[in-house]
């Protein structure tokens, strides 16, 4: 990459007159009073916003700092008023193109001098851009983590120090955090040329161990930590157990009504988004799609026509709303669990910013679950395949197609073991290749995988804890302020309010249930949820069949849930407990224990622990390999492996990454006639089911040789 670094400053026409070439701290404190008036007339705003105003005293005061608060609470001032206050300029580093040119085109509308260097400008604008940063002709200059890679350009930034340094996005120099980037850290090596400018680290989305860890790579440890805003009070959610193959028809039942209307559909793949805006838009509902896959220009169409108000509805991966601000998106809806809490708080924060009610709805099975520690298998493979091509590696550089040749590879394939190992120490890339570099990096590698795998279950808890939604959202961030109970609004607190989840008053067998769980409550208060079903059920009823019970006690108010966990043999064991309430002590009525009504196709819950089939509509279809392999029909299972082989060819992935042979020889011996049999064999989700059911299935009805 070429250096933007100019040969000379000089002046540029038409821009504001040039500052002093130097370091901008501000030269006296900055007063309350002084912010306050900033913030009217600089910013147009009579008022701060919770929280913001000791965070700009404190970063106007030169002060480090860590923001973490909510999509929408109104972080950008928070760097933006210090900014102007201290006076010279504000470098912001951010990771998205669009971000930084919607960040650039709203300050310019204010009268502040605002530019950006990325990799989306020409070399001569970059370069002029370079030149007036250091004549101190910008009160603001954006720049992408990767420029940071280019020679000169970190010493052209620190002949002229900016007056504070905003690292937008902040969770992205994390290892920990959902979005990890590696260009973010160049930043450790970077800003020590440029300070003591004082730092401002801004997050929607950091867990407590993200904080830390995003202080620590930074430098600046001591820094002050603001955590506030996570409630919020106008977001109803809830959670809907149901299978993949009938989400579509809940998704349009819910944009039907226009009161759900404008909303924003999350769909897991690029695929599903194009198939399910389809449906929509043949509903008669106006949606577009929007993922990566898009050409630029499509999805720069798409987003202007959705928060121009001519879409009501746009389904989209994750590719889209980072730096997104519709406030009157008044429902999201999930088609499948995410990958991670942080990701899911900071998409359904995207509905109601306008203050007024709005509502998100995650429709999920046990399922889903398989399908992300699949993808986590994909993206994160096992250390073994890295140590293979580490083993390739010498002192001198090598070809990725030589590397990919000596492994028997895909081109892709290698790359990607390579990135990996580069991000932990394991490879040094140049232009020649890729060659050794540290060998101690399985330990990074492992704890890194380990950790993607925690954050799949703490998804999951979420979506399977009886305990208010948004309370569990607090807890995760670690809010500092909110000492507020139950949100009240949620399917937990409010079920009569859902609009997926519909729910009636319990049968009388399920009532007598019911009591009994409240009489062993009254003995044994703080019974786990295994010691309930042993105590009480285990002839009669399943786990799931039980935790179902316990939900709708949970909604009555009789009792509470809470997770808890133990260490075993190095392994973290994680268990819910239940405990009476005052009107469960009482042993009030029943009416109000709302029991879910079960939807069409929904999936058995899989409480921890639970003997029973968790991903599947009727018992999963599992055998040892042994008699799988004698009750499978030989044609059926060359038919499969073909069919595998030829996918990953397609792909450039190894074989076992579509399935592997004990779900190979698992579909061939249970040779289903449907997606929901086939979604009932061990081994299959809806990730296999959306992109190769149809042809598994075709490959059963031709050689299955009968059905079981």
């Amino acid at each position: 990459m070429d250096s933007t670094e100019p040969t000379r400053p000089r002046s540029t026409p038409g821009t504001a007159s040039a500052r002093p070439a130097a370091a901008a701290p501000a030269a006296t404190p900055v007063t309350p009073r002084r912010l306050s008036e900033l913030l009217r007339t600089r910013f147009g705003h009579e008022t701060f916003r919770p929280y913001q105003e000791a965070v700009c005293l404190d970063a106007a005061a030169g002060h480090d700092l860590l923001l973490v608060m909510p999509t929408g609470a109104g972080k950008s001032l928070c760097y933006q008023l210090p900014g102007v206050a201290r006076g010279g300029t504000t470098l912001v580093v951010s990771p998205l193109i669009a971000l930084m040119e919607d960040q650039v085109a709203k300050l310019r509308e204010l009268g502040l001098r605002a530019e950006r260097i990325h990799s989306g400008r020409a070399r001569p604008e970059s370069r002029q851009v370079c030149l007036d940063y250091l004549e101190g002709a910008l009160d603001f200059l954006f720049i992408a983590p990767e420029r940071l890679r280019v020679p000169g350009f970190p010493e052209m930034l620190a002949r002229r120090k900016p007056a504070l340094i905003a690292v937008d996005e902040a969770h992205c120099i994390s290892n920990w955090g959902h979005d990890f980037r590696p260009d973010y850290r160049l930043l450790r090596d970077r800003l020590p040329l440029l300070r003591p400018s004082p730092i401002v680290a801004l997050t929607a989305t950091a867990t407590r161990r993200v904080q830390q860890d995003i202080l620590e790579q930074l430098g600046i440890p001591a820094a002050r930590r603001f955590i506030h805003g996570f409630r919020r009070a106008n977001l109803a959610i809830e959670v809907v157990d149901i299978l993949p193959s009938v989400r579509t028809g809940t998704v349009l039942r819910l944009l039907a009504d226009e009161a759900n209307r404008p909303a924003i559909v999350y769909a897991p793949t690029r695929k599903q988004t194009e198939e399910l805006a389809a449906e929509l838009a043949t509903a008669g509902i106006s949606t577009a799609c929007y993922h990566a896959g898009l050409m630029g220009s499509r999805r720069d169409d798409v987003q202007a026509r959705f928060l121009g108000g001519s879409l009501d509805v746009i389904v989209a991966t994750i590719a889209f709303g980072m730096g997104i601000d519709k406030p009157n998106v008044r429902m999201v809806v999930h088609t499948a669990m995410p990958a991670t809490l942080e990701g899911y708080y900071q998409e359904v924060g995207r509905a109601g910013r306008d203050g007024l009610a709005a509502r998100a709805v995650l429709l999920q099975s046990y399922s889903d679950r398989r399908t992300l520690e699949y993808l986590l298998d994909l993206n994160y493979p096992p250390p073994a395949e890295l140590a293979r091509v580490f083993d390739l590696l010498g002192d001198a550089p090598l070809g990725f197609d030589e590397l990919a040749d000596r492994s028997s590879q895909g081109r892709e394939e290698v790359e990607s073991l390579v990135d990996r190992l580069r991000v932990h120490g394991g490879a040094l890339v140049d232009r020649g290749g890729a060659r050794r570099g540290a060998p101690d990096w399985t330990e990074s590698y492992v704890a890194q995988r380990q950790h993607r795998l925690a954050q799949i279950d703490e998804m999951h808890r979420f979506a399977e804890t009886y305990v208010c939604r948004m309370l569990q959202l607090l807890r995760h961030f670690g809010d500092q302020e909110d000492a507020a109970g139950p949100c009240g609004a949620c399917d937990v607190c409010a079920p009569e309010g859902c609009a997926a989840l519909k729910f009636r008053h319990p049968r009388p067998d399920e009532a007598g249930a019911m009591q009994r769980v409240l009489v062993e409550l009254r003995r044994r208060d703080g019974s786990t949820t295994g010691q309930l079903h042993r105590a009480l059920f285990e002839s009669e009823l399943s786990r799931n069949d039980v935790e179902e019970l316990l939900g709708a006690l949970v909604r009555g108010g009789h009792v509470l849930q809470r997770q808890e966990a133990f260490q075993k043999d190095g392994k973290r064991i994680e268990f819910k407990r239940v405990h009476l309430t005052p009107r469960g002590r009482a042993g009030s009525d029943l009416d109000e224990a709302w029991i879910a009504e079960q939807p069409r196709g929904k999936a058995v819950r899989g409480g921890a622990g639970s003997r029973r089939a968790a991903a599947a509509p009727e018992e999963r279809f599992d055998l040892d390999p042994a008699e799988a392999a004698h009750a499978a029909p030989p044609e059926l299972v060359e038919a499969l492996r073909s069919l595998r082989t030829a996918r990953a060819r397609e792909r450039r992935i190894p074989a076992y990454c579509i399935f592997n042979d004990a779900t190979l020889l698992n579909i061939a011996a249970a040779r289903p006639r449907d997606e929901r049999q086939l979604l009932a064999v061990k081994g299959v989700g809806p990730g296999i089911i959306g992109n190769y059911g149809r042809e598994i299935l075709d490959a059963v009805r031709c050689h299955g040789g009968g059905n079981r």
